[in-house]
């Protein structure tokens, strides 16, 4: 059995409210067996022998069947939830880092075109003071001043590099990982 945290997009932003307590419900019995949410916005972290390309769709599936809307779902180790904070160019200490409410990984359902990715961050630098950065199925965003004011919302990131994405700020990613050990 591997641990792997789910993170379930679209869950309690844009009018999808849903209590945890009737997610952990719903993916019970769904097969999914005992998961734990971490906070109101779709981080479960499970034990599970399958494929994480396997749970990426029972999840969505239970979702959808139980709540009716899509979600999408990416499933990292906990290994990938601490690269995902550790390999971020953007979170650390010092002048040239950001604050880890501001400091974001997006989890990505896949690995986008380096073209794309390299299009986005060379047209943005004129536009806006984030920075981004890419890893593995993840982008690094600092959003400096605050999401609320970037342009680079979760639509136009997943239009310019095709792929879909979930986002945690550090913050999250740390309590997150800390549950899974």
């Amino acid at each position: 059995m591997t641990r792997y945290l789910a993170l379930l997009g679209s869950i309690n932003v844009g009018g999808n409210r849903i209590k945890m307590v009737d997610l952990k419900d719903a993916l019970a019995g769904a097969g999914l067996g005992e998961v734990q949410t971490v906070a109101a916005s779709g981080n479960v972290i499970l034990d599970s022998a399958s494929d994480p390309a396997m749970l990426e769709i029972q999840l969505e599936s239970a979702v959808q069947n139980a709540f009716g809307f899509k979600s999408c779902a990416m499933v990292r180790s906990r290994e990938d939830v601490r690269a995902a904070i550790d390999d971020n160019p953007f979170h650390g200490t010092g002048p040239e880092h950001g604050s880890d409410k501001m400091v974001h990984s997006i989890f990505l359902s896949q690995q986008p075109n380096t073209a794309a990715v390299d299009a986005l961050i060379e047209e943005h630098r004129s536009k806006g003071s984030e920075r981004l950065a890419l890893g593995d199925r993840v982008l690094f965003l600092d959003y400096v001043h605050g999401v609320g004011v970037s342009d680079l919302s979760n639509k136009v990131l997943e239009r310019r590099l095709g792929c879909k994405g979930t986002a945690r700020n550090m913050n999250s990613l740390k309590n997150i990982l800390s549950k899974m050990d």
